[in-house]
């Protein structure tokens, strides 16, 4: 049974810091690319930051370059994003989202940047 089940999401003042974890299990993760996107109220889903299997490429969505790295650790079978310099615009549930010849979800983690 494939999963994907992320944790580390919660309320933080601007400025602040998260990580996020993502562990996977049921396929071969270290053929897959690795993602997280988020999706703000009334919003789409977009693409925050991916890695891929080999290498690893990254790749980040302009609004959280420098501020946000994803890493991966494939004995682990698990993706993070730090997320660092949170800011309001920040505030969305966190998916995480594996892709290879198939593609799978996580069921997803809120991040709220509030004062």
């Amino acid at each position: 049974q494939v999963q994907l089940v992320e944790s580390g999401g919660g309320l933080v003042q601007p400025g602040g810091s998260l990580s996020l974890s993502c562990t996977a299990s049921g396929f071969t993760f270290s053929r897959y690319t690795m993602s997280w996107y988020r999706q703000a109220p009334g919003k789409e889903r977009e693409l925050v930051a991916r890695i891929t299997d080999g290498g690893p490429t990254t790749n980040y969505a302009d609004s959280v370059k420098g501020r946000f790295t994803i890493s991966r650790d494939n004995t682990k079978k698990t993706v993070y994003l730090q997320m660092n310099s949170l800011k309001p615009e920040d505030t969305a549930v966190y998916y995480c989202n594996a892709r290879f010849w198939q593609q799978f979800w996580g069921q997803g983690t809120q991040v709220t940047v509030s004062s």
